[in-house]
C-alpha cells in the first residue's frame, strides 16, 4: 500500500499546469502514418506530479580518465567537457524541487519525452520516407520549466542521456566563462527564433541565435557545426515565448505557450471554417459543379482527388474544380496552365485545409493558399509564415509552409483565393 505521501506523488492532478506545446512544422496535424507514443506531431509538456529538474551543483577538474569515470558513475546528472586527453571538468547537477525538465530529441532511449526525427519535406502522402543519415542529435536538447507561476520555459542544448551524462568531447566547441562556469556548443547546435510582439497578427520575425548547453545566447557560427562559437549576445535570454521557434538541424519546432493556445483557433473552429466556405458552394467558373474541401481528417494519402476537390491557379488565384486542359508543359502536366478565366499561367495544384490550429496566428477566414503546395489558411498566417526564414540544412535559410515544409516561392509566396459563387 501506498502512505498518503506517496499516493500524492503517483496519483495525476485533477487539471494538471499545462505549461505549453512543441508543434513540429511540416505536419498538417499527425505524422503521415498516424502519431504513436513518444513520436507525434506536437507535444505537451504539463507540470509533472514530481518534480525532476537539476541545476548545477559541484564542479570537479579531473586529470585522469579513471577519476572522470568515477564522477560519471555516481548516479548523478553531469556535464563532461574533455579539454584534452589529461583533463576533464565535470560539472556534477543535483535535484532542483522547483523545476521540471522535458528532453527532446532523435534517441527512442528512455530519458527522451519527445521524440523527433528528420521532417520529409512535402511528406503528406502517408508513407514516411527513411532519412539515411540524420543531423539530428540523439540527445539534442531540454526545456526546464518552472512549476510555479509564471511558468518560465527555458531552453538548453545538449540531453542526459541514459546514464544521466552529457559527454562534451575534445572536438566540441567549448570554453570557459569569464567567471569560470565553463559551457559548449553540440554539434549540429540548437537555434532559436524569438518573433518580435510574440505569436500575433502584427508579430514580426525576430533574429536566429544559437543556445549553448547552459542556456546562453551566441550569434550563428559561421557554418552549422564550426568549431569557433558566435558572439554571446547579453541582452537576450533563453525564455521561451508564444512562437518561439527551435531548430534542431533537421527539424522546426513551434513552441506555444498555454496562454497562447487559449487564444488560437482550435479543430473544431477550423471545421467550422470548412463547413461555411461549402455551405457558400463554390463553383468551378467553367464545369460549373459544386466544389467541396474535404474533410479535415482526409489527408492528402487520398488514393484518387475527388471530383469536388478545388484546385486553383497559383499566379492568379482562380479556384476551378479539376480540368485537364491548358498544359504549356507536357514534362509537368500541372507545372503550368493557363487560367481559362484570365489566361494567367502558372502551378496548378489542388487546395488543402491547413488542419494544425497552432500554426494559424489568427482565427481568420481560411481564404489564402502558400505557394507552391497549396495549404490553405488565414490571410495573417500566410503572410505571418512567409517571412519566417526557417534554417535549411547548414547554412541557408529560406520561408516554407509550416503544414508541409515545402519551400516557398521566391516571386509569390502566396496567392489571394478568388471563388466563384453559385450561379443560381
Amino acid at each position: 500500500m501506498f502512505s498518503s505521501s506517496q499516493e500524492e506523488h503517483c496519483a495525476p492532478s485533477k487539471d494538471p499546469v499545462k505549461y505549453g506545446e512543441l508543434v513540429v512544422l511540416g505536419y498538417n496535424g499527425s505524422l503521415p502514418n498516424g502519431d504513436r507514443g513518444r513520436r507525434k506531431s506536437r507535444f505537451a509538456l504539463y507540470r509533472r506530479t514530481r518534480a525532476n529538474g537539476v541545476a548545477p551543483s559541484t564542479v570537479h577538474i579531473l586529470n585522469t580518465p579513471q577519476a572522470s569515470k568515477a564522477v560519471n558513475s555516481k548516479g548523478q546528472h553531469s556535464i563532461s567537457y574533455t579539454l584534452s586527453r589529461n583533463q576533464t571538468v565535470v560539472v556534477e547537477y543535483s535535484h532542483d524541487k522547483d523545476t521540471d525538465m522535458f528532453q527532446i530529441g532523435r534517441s527512442t532511449e528512455n530519458p527522451i519525452d519527445y521524440v523527433v526525427t528528420d521532417t520529409i519535406v512535402g511528406g503528406q502522402d502517408g508513407e514516411e520516407s527513411s532519412i539515411t543519415q540524420s543531423t539530428i542529435s540523439r540527445f539534442a536538447c531540454r526545456i526546464v520549466c518552472e512549476r510555479n507561476p509564471p511558468y518560465t520555459a527555458r531552453i538548453y542544448a545538449a540531453g542526459f542521456d541514459s546514464s544521466k551524462n552529457i559527454f562534451l568531447g575534445e572536438k566540441a566547441a567549448k570554453w570557459k566563462n569569464p567567471d569560470g562556469h565553463m559551457d559548449g556548443l553540440t554539434t549540429n547546435g540548437v537555434l532559436v527564433m524569438h518573433p518580435k510582439g510574440g505569436f500575433t497578427e502584427e508579430s514580426k520575425p525576430g533574429v536566429w541565435r544559437e543556445i549553448s548547453v547552459c542556456g546562453d545566447v551566441y550569434t550563428l557560427r559561421e557554418t552549422r557545426s564550426a568549431q569557433t562559437p558566435g558572439k554571446l549576445v547579453e541582452n537576450e535570454s533563453n525564455i521561451l515565448q508564444d512562437g518561439s521557434l527551435v531548430d534542431l538541424c533537421g527539424a522546426t519546432l513551434l513552441w506555444r505557450t498555454a496562454e497562447g493556445l487559449f487564444h488560437a483557433p482550435t479543430q473544431k473552429h477550423l471545421e467550422a471554417l470548412r463547413q461555411e466556405i461549402n455551405a457558400a458552394r463554390p463553383q468551378c467558373p467553367v464545369g460549373l459543379n459544386t466544389l467541396v474541401f474535404p474533410s479535415m481528417h482526409r489527408t492528402r494519402a487520398l488514393p484518387s482527388l475527388e471530383d469536388k476537390q478545388p484546385w486553383v491557379y497559383l499566379a492568379c488565384g482562380h479556384v476551378h474544380g479539376y480540368h485537364n486542359w491548358g498544359h504549356r508543359s507536357e514534362q509537368e502536366p500541372n507545372a503550368q496552365r493557363e487560367c481559362p478565366m484570365c489566361r494567367m499561367v502558372g502551378p496548378y495544384v489542388p487546395l488543402w485545409l491547413g488542419c494544425e490550429p497552432a500554426f494559424y496566428v489568427d482565427t481568420g477566414a481560411p481564404t489564402y493558399a502558400f505557394v507552391p503546395c497549396g495549404h490553405v489558411c488565414s490571410e495573417k498566417s500566410v503572410k505571418y509564415w512567409s517571412e519566417i526564414p526557417l534554417p535549411h540544412g547548414t547554412h541557408a535559410f529560406h520561408a516554407a509552409c509550416p503544414f508541409c515544409a515545402t519551400q516557398l516561392s521566391l516571386t509569390q509566396g502566396y496567392s489571394k483565393l478568388i471563388f466563384q459563387g453559385p450561379v443560381d
